[in-house]
């Protein structure tokens, strides 16, 4: 019996690449695609498919982190892979969090994308090399470091929301647009956000905000 199939991601030559490689396969077929989170969980709970491959970042649409939580909450047999360009644990723990079966970076081969969606298909967690170093690296680190100064009250609910926004992936312009104010003003707020918390990077802006909870979901 073949492996049922839904693609979300918001690139329509991506699902559609995807769609051709998965149906040459002789024990996977595509039941439907999706260009965001939101009709990614509607077409799944009236599809039903084996697995859903999930992109993480789907401007401007519902992202995937938030989609796979809300769909594991509906369908909890279902299986996710998500599929996203970032390779950092920081999304990496909000995945698994989210109830993912597994974590593959866009640009892995293909013939590692099919043994992963055969893996959480079986029921099994896949997870891509990189990402398994990145987990075990972070578990170290966790168990190592103390308790952290609680510097969270010193951001604005405003700030708090773009901190939460750019951790999820969202440049400087898709944060202006649903937040609508201009560019620059994000700008302003990420450096103050910087500023505040003394932070350099946007991973470490990325790390901060899972460590502090600013991307659980509801």
């Amino acid at each position: 019996m073949s492996i049922r199939l839904l693609i979300a991601d918001d690139h329509a030559v991506v699902r559609s690449g995807l769609a051709m490689l998965l149906e040459a396969q002789p024990d996977m077929s595509v039941v439907d695609t999706a260009a965001d989170g939101r009709e990614a969980v509607e077409k799944a709970v009236r599809l039903k498919p084996d697995v859903v491959l999930m992109d993480l970042s789907m401007p401007p649409g519902e992202n995937g982190l938030t989609a796979t939580a809300r769909l594991k909450e509906l369908v909890p047999e279902i299986n996710i892979l998500v599929l996203t360009m970032h390779d950092d644990e920081e999304y990496l723990f909000r995945v698994l969090k989210a109830g993912a079966s597994g974590y593959i970076l866009k640009s892995a081969p293909d013939v590692d994308l099919l043994t992963a969606i055969r893996t959480v298909h079986k029921g099994s967690a896949y997870l891509y090399p990189s990402a398994t170093r990145s987990l075990i690296q972070e578990f170290l680190r966790r168990a190592e470091d103390g308790e952290e100064k609680d510097s969270l009250r010193l951001l604005t609910d405003r700030e708090q929301e773009i901190l939460s926004l750019i951790a999820l992936g969202y440049s400087n312009k898709e944060i202006a647009e649903q937040l609508v104010v201009s560019v620059k003003t994000i700008e302003t707020h990420k450096a103050h956000i910087m500023e505040k918390l003394q932070l350099k990077t946007r991973p470490e802006l990325v790390r901060y905000a899972m460590k502090k909870g600013l991307l659980d979901f509801a």
